[in-house]
């Protein structure tokens, strides 16, 4: 069973346990990396790291689906399938405006950039398409880039930089990262490298990527590039993405804060291998993740399908006392989910509180709040709650953390570090906290402070658990403000 029809997904039930209502899956079996991200006539495009025969990880094809607003989407048949090169790994897709590949008889197209995995070997290959992606032509002369003295060779993600009129392909080589320029897309020469000794390097770095974006208001700019970190179970959080500030001058990436210096896009344990789109309108940076983790993806409970991806995230830079930082916004898109508002101002919440939530039960929720630090040690929110079951996500006060705490979110025995709670540093700005969180079957995300901390998590909840209640201990805090929505379902 694979994509081999082109489906509607608004016109599917995909009422199965756990389904998420409003993150992107696949119709049925594995899925794993974004690939391909790319916006080309008025049509974004996800492709994704597919295998279809089963919902355990195999050979890698992508899958492919297109939206016009980034949260409702069309599934259209196998973009690539594994050929004499080997299976589909990890890659990206751009507009050749120019025709510059001389694929396009001086029109334009998108060309696909991917990794080719023959066994341990690893090289890259690229593939065209001159039907708007829905079919594609290998390039005879694949692979285009293959470097034998490196086994981890993958992940490729290609822009066009425009000083230095080139095409700049950075690529995940083991414990670092690789930067090859090219003219044409199909040959490619070394120019740099980056990351030996810096950031993070608690398992082999994945799937890279490198664009510019203004800080806020100020007219400068900053170059970010992300990497992933693939783990095994020797690292506690398992798989996450880190990310760094600097400067490229279309040749080389110079990082702005020390080696040391750790940055994560997510503090959560499910969002992985992340990248953005390319050529989107009004230069806006859009990113999305495989919402899971290694450590126990392929054995997550869900049979029909396997995998979702996390809420597209609009990506911003602003200055902070400790340097320039990236922050996330879920897309503005996702509002047309929304149904009727509930909303509430200016409430002490104690712990002999009555429960402002006691009649607002669901699975699919937007909830939006703003808090006021009185004397509460932690304060929150209680979601997916039943008598057996909940999911805590709140703040502690004294340690200045966000928190997701799911050891008693439901079902959790399918790996033992499952059941956890972990956090993210978060300060408060004028003695406030802001909480956007997004609740789906199977998931939350939470941003907190505008998206300056960001933390992602799969849970299991039985179908049941639908109770919401605030909650505080060790003394009280004001509810400022808050707004919670029921969302509509993308698979209506």
């Amino acid at each position: 069973m694979g994509l081999e029809t082109s489906k509607l997904l608004s016109s599917d039930p995909y009422t199965e346990n756990y389904r998420p209502q409003f993150h992107f899956t696949p119709e049925s079996n594995w899925m794993n990396d974004p690939n391909g991200m790319v916006y080309y006539e008025g049509e974004y495009h996800l492709f994704y790291q597919y295998h279809p025969y089963s919902a355990v990880w195999g050979p890698m094809h992508w899958g492919h689906a297109v939206s016009t607003d980034l949260i409702h989407w069309e599934h259209l048949p196998i973009a690539l399938y594994p050929d004499e090169n080997g299976a589909i790994f990890s890659g990206s897709a751009v507009v050749d405006w120019n025709d510059s590949s001389g694929f396009f008889n001086g029109g334009t197209g998108l060309v696909a950039i991917f990794t080719s995995a023959d066994g341990p070997k690893q090289t890259q290959s690229i593939a065209y398409s001159t039907d708007k992606g829905r079919t594609w032509i290998k390039y005879e002369g694949n692979p285009v880039l293959s470097d034998e003295n490196y086994p981890d060779f993958r992940d490729p993600k290609v822009f066009w930089h425009e000083g230095t009129k080139k095409w700049v392909m950075i690529l995940a080589v083991g414990n670092h990262v690789r930067i090859y320029l090219s003219d044409d897309i199909k040959t490619w020469n070394f120019a740099s490298e980056f990351g030996r000794e810096a950031g993070s390097h608690d398992g082999v770095w994945e799937c890279p990527d490198l664009f510019e974006l203004p800080i806020g208001e100020t007219g400068s700019k900053k170059w970010v590039m992300i990497v992933s970190i693939g783990n095994d179970d020797a690292y506690p959080e398992g798989s996450r993405t880190q990310y760094f500030i600097g400067e490229f001058d279309g040749n080389t990436f110079i990082n702005d804060n020390s080696d040391e210096t750790v940055l994560w896009i997510d503090y959560g344990r499910d969002n992985y291998a992340g990248v953005t789109w390319s050529d989107t309108p009004d230069g806006k940076r859009m990113f999305i993740g495989w919402m899971s983790n290694w450590k126990y993806a392929n054995i997550t409970p869900t049979k029909e399908w396997r995998s979702a991806m996390t809420l597209p995230r609009e990506l911003s830079l602003i200055s902070t006392t400790e340097g320039v930082r990236l922050i996330q916004a879920p897309v503005k898109e996702i509002n047309s989910l929304r149904k009727e508002k509930r909303e509430w101002k200016d409430q002490l919440i104690g712990a002999d509180s009555k429960n402002l939530l006691s009649d607002f039960r669901g699975k699919a929720i937007e909830i939006i709040a703003e808090f006021e630090l009185h004397s509460a040690a932690e304060f929150g929110f209680l979601v997916r709650t039943s008598s057996e079951e909940k999911t805590i996500i709140g703040y502690d006060a004294t340690k200045q953390e966000i928190f997701i705490d799911r050891q008693y979110s439901g079902e959790s025995s399918f790996h033992p570090s499952f059941a956890c709670r972990h956090s993210a540093s978060v300060k408060p700005e004028g003695n406030r906290i802001q909480l956007r969180l997004f609740l789906d079957w199977s998931s939350v995300e939470v941003f907190a402070n505008n998206g300056e901390s960001v933390m992602t998590d799969l849970i299991f909840p039985s179908s049941t658990s639908e109770g919401l209640a605030l909650f505080t201990t060790g003394g009280d805090v004001t509810l400022v403000s808050l707004e919670m929505y029921h969302l509509n379902s993308i698979w209506k």
